[in-house]
């Protein structure tokens, strides 16, 4: 298949595959219905995070990466031989994405391209027939979020995020010693992110560099001319593209307080910070806090410090009877209400352990045994969504606890779907 992409190309492949998953449903079905020991095949798109993705899932019994693909030609290939080192057999290194859905043995596609592409990707995967495992965060805004869950409820797929924590087994046992009532009636959790990024400078105008398809990265997102301060890390910080640090790495520690709370959606959500470390072109916050409240009485906050990095702790509960703490590489510790640690359980993040849970779940043709399905995973995303809207309006948020939609402030709301490039939009 050509890397060579326009609109009407896209739209076309994207009606062939809905109309294909119609078709085919029952032999897709059949087909999930694996016995645990048959193959599992893999293609991934975006080779950033998606190499070390490669990686964690080739190195599960019965399961093989057949693509690797990069809108970087360069890209592309490197990762090809690092997969091939890794796991003994080379997959193919292609630049365009759709090639993995015309495959028919393909069972999962694993989107680790950009923010701006997760749910396009995860939508199109699953018209498809293909199982879809999609990064953090699942979604460049909310709507998209509505839209996964749909895809995947309609094609019957099973869509995990990869918020790997959920799988680590010292993570899970921590959750359940706080829902066990280990430090009390728990209401607050508090969350931080602490890096030292520097400044990402002001881009100049540049030529594309030969290697890399710039026309189908930006993809869904409407055009801009290339400049050479954006890809391949950069676009975190332009709104067109990324979600900032909040969506980037605060996801993962959001995702483990509205675990550990037992809270689904905020009904209020108050933002403060700014850009205040670098006059450049990042658009979104370095310095980062946001406060999410729950009904029941509940209270999540977040703090973001790009720019400083300080060792502390990544997620803190705090309970009548003392407080629990979740370490960025798993584990927890428990301290009592002087302060004093009184249990401490090592652990890791549970990467290979989420991965597998994603494999078994095609395998056993379970699509919802998942322990972040795309319905928990789109939760979990909102709460960054809607903290940088409140960011973005500078006004504090009143939320509808049934869907997360911004109560009586239609600017708030024009924030919740986003504009495409025409013919790109993503349609379940």
């Amino acid at each position: 298949m050509s890397d060579s992409v326009n609109r009407r190309t896209f739209l076309g492949q994207t009606a062939a595959a809905a109309t294909a998953a119609g078709i085919t449903a029952p032999a897709i079905l059949s087909a999930a219905n694996k016995a645990p020991s048959e193959k599992v095949t893999i293609g991934i798109m975006g080779m950033q995070r998606g190499l070390a993705l490669a990686k964690t899932f080739g190195a599960l019994d019965g399961v093989e990466i057949k693509y690797v693909c990069d809108t970087d030609d360069t890209r592309a290939g490197k990762a090809a031989q690092t997969v091939e080192k890794a796991t003994k057999k080379k997959p193919q290194a292609i630049g365009d994405f759709r090639k993995i859905l015309d495959d028919k043995d393909v069972d999962a596609l694993i989107v680790a391209a950009p923010n701006h592409w997760h749910a396009p990707g995860t939508i199109l995967g699953c018209s498809a027939g293909k199982h879809v495992y999609v990064e953090k965060p699942c979604c460049h805004n909310p709507k998209e979020g509505e839209m996964m869950v749909e895809a995947a409820r309609k094609n019957k797929r099973a869509v995990q995020m990869g918020s790997q924590r959920r799988s680590s087994e010292s993570i899970q046992e921590g959750i359940q010693q706080l829902k066990e009532g280990i430090i009390g009636d728990v209401h607050l959790a508090r969350a931080y992110y602490w890096s030292a990024r520097g400044s990402i400078g002001k881009g100049k105008p540049a030529a594309v560099p030969p290697e890399l398809n710039y026309d189908l990265w930006q993809g869904p997102a409407p055009r801009q001319k290339y400049v050479d301060n954006l890809i391949h890390y950069n676009w975190h910080w332009f709104w067109k593209y990324g979600n900032g640090e909040l969506g980037n790495n605060g996801v993962h520690s959001l995702d483990l307080c509205r675990w550990g709370l037992g809270a689904e959606i905020p009904n209020r959500v108050v933002s403060s910070g700014g850009r205040y470390f670098y006059s450049d072109d990042q658009q979104t916050p370095d310095t980062h806090v946001v406060a999410f409240e729950f009904d029941g009485g509940k209270q999540i906050t977040w703090q973001g410090t790009s720019c400083n990095r300080h060792k502390n702790d990544f997620v803190i509960f705090f309970g009548s009877k003392g407080n629990l703490i979740l370490g960025t590489s798993g584990g927890y510790t428990v301290l009592d209400a002087k302060d004093k640690e009184v249990k401490k359980v090592d652990g890791n993040q549970g990467m290979s352990e989420h991965a597998q849970n994603f494999v078994d779940a095609i395998r056993n043709n379970e699509p919802l045994n998942l322990n972040a399905e795309i319905e928990i995973g789109n939760k979990s995303t909102l709460l960054c969504h809607l903290g940088n809207i409140a960011h973005r309006t500078g006004r504090t948020l009143q939320c509808d606890t049934t869907n997360g939609h911004i109560i009586d402030d239609k600017d708030a709301m024009t924030f919740w779907g986003r504009e495409y490039e025409p013919g790109w939009e993503p349609k379940v």
